[in-house]
């Protein structure tokens, strides 16, 4: 499993000479931050996840920085803001959106999203992601939090199994 995800993962070097890296300098040179184990892969995944979700530009230097002050696995916390991409962008704010708005109490569109709502019949972006406001932040907020806690959680207990299940497959061995 190790060597499986060490191909998988940028190395030390490719990370410490990258240009939105750089500023975090010696800091990148701690060996824990490298290593792969089970509290540094599932805090790096979670931390990964939280900034994709929370923070739409960015993500990747502060999920490199808050790994570095967290001693979580760099590569893993990098690779994982891409929960967010092109893809998974619009389906993850529209879900972020409505359950925001569920818990806030909102009800509807509101109204500068509607077709035809300004002037010219289309309200830039800016204003519509505007429109959205708290609703929004709110479900990112939770989606944020919640999903980073389930990935830190889940991670570590397959990890776990799997190291039961080995010691398990060897004592079984040993006892033939």
């Amino acid at each position: 499993m190790k060597q499986h995800l060490k191909r998988l993962l940028p190395d030390a070097e490719r990370v410490r000479h990258n240009p939105w890296l750089r500023w975090i300098g010696p800091a990148l040179h701690h060996p824990q931050l490298w290593h792969i184990t089970r509290r540094g892969v599932a805090l790096g995944v979670a931390l990964g996840i939280f900034f994709g979700l929370l923070v739409p530009i960015a993500q990747i230097p502060l999920s490199a920085a808050a790994a570095v002050v967290l001693r979580a696995n760099i590569p893993t916390a990098v690779a994982s803001t891409l929960v967010t991409n092109p893809v998974t962008f619009a389906p993850i704010y529209y879900a972020a959106y409505h359950l925001g708005a569920t818990l806030i109490g909102e009800k509807g569109v509101p109204k500068n999203l509607e077709v035809g709502s300004s002037e010219n019949g289309e309200a830039s972006w800016i204003d519509r992601i505007a429109a959205l406001g708290k609703p929004l932040l709110l479900g990112l907020l939770i989606l944020a939090c919640s999903m980073g806690a389930l990935a830190y959680l889940l991670i570590t207990g397959v990890w776990r199994l799997k190291i039961l299940l080995a010691w398990h497959r060897r004592r079984q061995r040993q006892s033939r």
